[in-house]
């Protein structure tokens, strides 16, 4: 059974562009990933200082895999002082 992240990445008012285009660069590498099954960005229409990536691994090992790579590293080190909040929700679905 695949497994579904969603994180949620809500920027500082300032770092609004430079959130954006960090998060952005990480995509096309994570959608690469042979155990990736999709890795999407989203913006969220109410709070323009929040984004929303929707992921979908092939299982959990294929996560930590991925936060091991050099693009996920170079992601967290260039949101790391811009950011309010970081949460991630690893979901299973049920039905």
């Amino acid at each position: 059974m695949s497994l579904i992240v969603v994180a949620t990445i809500d920027a500082q008012p300032q770092h609004i562009d430079a959130v954006r285009a960090a998060l952005e660069a990480v995509v096309p590498p994570s959608n690469a990933e042979a155990d990736c099954i999709s890795y999407a960005l989203h913006l969220d229409n109410k709070i323009p200082t929040r984004f929303i990536m929707l992921e979908e691994w092939t299982d959990k090992a294929a996560l930590v895999a991925h936060e091991a790579t050099p693009h996920f590293k170079a992601l967290v080190a260039a949101v790391g002082d811009k950011v309010v909040k970081i949460d991630v929700a690893e979901l299973s679905k049920i039905a």
